[in-house]
């Protein structure tokens, strides 16, 4: 049973930087392509970044330029590094892995809030 744990969420000021860390246990860390999706009040959860297990990363166009998606493989732990923060980016972020070849081996996190406000 794969279990995901993320830290760094918080509140800062617009332009400000961030680093959200989701911790990866109970499997191979390898053997699972990685993504933080997020989810504000009333919306939709939406897909932020991916990582595959092979390093190739993804980005939402919102996003891209401003955040970086990277996975360690020594420490089973995927970053995404955050910066130039708008207030449209609050809400609460969640680590989510899945199985490079069973689709159904999905797990999520307990998510991380984030909050950009002067």
């Amino acid at each position: 049973q794969v279990n995901l744990v993320e830290f760094g969420g918080g509140l800062v000021q617009p332009g400000e930087d961030l680093r959200l860390s989701c911790v990866f246990y109970g499997s191979t860390f390898s053997l699972y392509d990685m993504g933080w999706f997020r989810q504000a009040p009333g919306k939709e959860r939406e897909l932020v970044a991916g990582i595959t297990s092979g390093g190739s990363t993804y980005e939402a166009d919102s996003v891209k330029g401003r955040f970086t998606l990277s996975r360690d493989h020594a420490k089973n732990t995927v970053y995404l590094q955050m910066n130039s923060l708008k207030p449209e980016d609050t809400a609460r972020y969640y680590c989510e892995a899945q199985h490079i070849s069973r689709p159904d081996y999905r797990y999520w996190g307990q998510g991380t809030q984030v909050t950009v406000s002067s």
